[in-house]
């Protein structure tokens, strides 16, 4: 009966130990990094190819952070959109320029 009191509790002393160390109890493990890249896009000017090649989304538990990924795809939407309107401007300025004469006529 001693010896069962004793297996018990060195089962129960070893659990325990076993527990502390993987609460982070006794420094044996290492420390934990951030799972979310901090990749912050640049509010102060358009995005560029370098910023697309730049992008990294954390990983959620099934996949990527789709809030992170929707916010990023609605942005580059509207700039890519902005950018069809101000190129389709500027071909309507080029073809109205084309069509008047350069200077006076003499």
């Amino acid at each position: 009966m001693l010896v069962l009191v004793l297996e018990v509790l060195l089962v129960g002393g070893l659990l325990f130990a076993v527990a502390m160390v993987a609460a982070g109890r006794g420094d044996s493990l290492a420390q934990a990094w951030r799972d979310r890249p901090r990749h912050e896009f640049p509010a102060d000017r358009a995005l560029d190819a370098q910023d697309l090649d730049a992008a990294r989304f954390g990983v959620g538990f099934r996949g990527y952070r789709m809030d992170e990924v929707d916010a990023f795809v609605d942005r580059v939407a509207a700039e890519i959109a902005e950018r069809d309107r101000r190129l389709a401007a500027l071909e309507a300025g080029q073809q109205e320029h084309e069509g008047q004469p350069d200077g006076p006529a003499r």
